[in-house]
């Protein structure tokens, strides 16, 4: 009998899977049977997260490097992924970066970066793996989102119109997709302690801890678990929703 949440045989591509929630989801990913590709601008630390994958769960993990806002480098990985792992079933579009600011001072180059990355990146690769997964009549399209692009932050306008436009984005591929057996779903996590949220100001910390009526921030791993779950064959009923990981800090 398969094992519930198996994802045996399967293979997946996570951006920015380098470190922080990225690096946990696509060990999670292959702690559940799938090969995985590590893909990240830093070649480096995409090598030796792979291979703690494969050390620690024995399938096959590799690095590739690719700037996802650019559509060269993510035509350039996904042909090397196809080759190297076969196919691919799973596509988790992780990779994001953020440059707050008060829209009175945020320069427009801070802007265009965190659009182009956040948004743009996960256009592009879901565009370039589209068309094998309809011939394939099957994938999994995962979007980190963030309760910041459902309710908005201030400081954030940049971040925040690129994780609603991942929303949007989302449902709006899942119907163009549906019915040659894609899902695409997104994830949007509350406060996660990753090194990136660690060196916040304590202020802005406490506030956070306050509006979380679980009482504690979450974890990479509450975030990879989510994206496993939607990954699974489990899930093939649910398509087009964004399922916050927020300890229920946004409902």
């Amino acid at each position: 009998m398969r094992q519930f949440l198996s994802l045996e045989g399967r293979t997946a591509i996570v951006t920015g899977a380098a470190r922080g929630i990225g690096k946990a989801i696509a060990e999670t990913l292959a702690a559940r049977g799938a090969k995985v590709a590590v893909v990240d601008l830093r070649m480096d630390l995409a090598e030796e997260t792979a291979s703690e994958i494969t050390a620690a769960s024995g399938i096959e993990a590799i690095a590739l490097e690719a700037d996802v806002s650019n559509r060269e480098s993510v035509n350039a990985m996904i042909k090397s992924a196809v080759e190297k792992l076969g196919k691919i079933d799973i596509l988790v579009n992780n990779a994001g970066i953020t440059r707050d600011g008060l829209i009175m001072r945020m320069k427009e180059a801070d802007w265009d970066m965190v659009l182009d990355i956040n948004l743009k990146g996960a256009f592009n690769c879901s565009q370039a793996l589209a068309r094998p997964m309809m011939k394939q009549r099957y994938g999994r399209i995962i979007n980190i989102s963030s309760v910041s692009g459902v309710t908005g932050q201030a400081g954030q306008t940049n971040y925040s119109s690129s994780k609603a436009g991942l929303i949007g984005f989302t449902k709006a591929l899942a119907k163009e997709v549906g019915s040659r057996g894609i899902t695409v779903n997104a994830v949007a996590p509350g406060f996660i302690e990753t090194v990136l949220t660690h060196d916040l100001p304590e202020e802005i910390r406490e506030m956070s801890m306050k509006l979380t009526p679980m009482g504690r921030f979450g974890t990479p791993q509450d975030i990879a678990n989510a994206v496993a779950f939607l990954a699974a064959e489990e899930s093939s009923f649910i398509t087009g929703v964004t399922l916050q990981v927020d300890g229920g800090m946004v409902m």
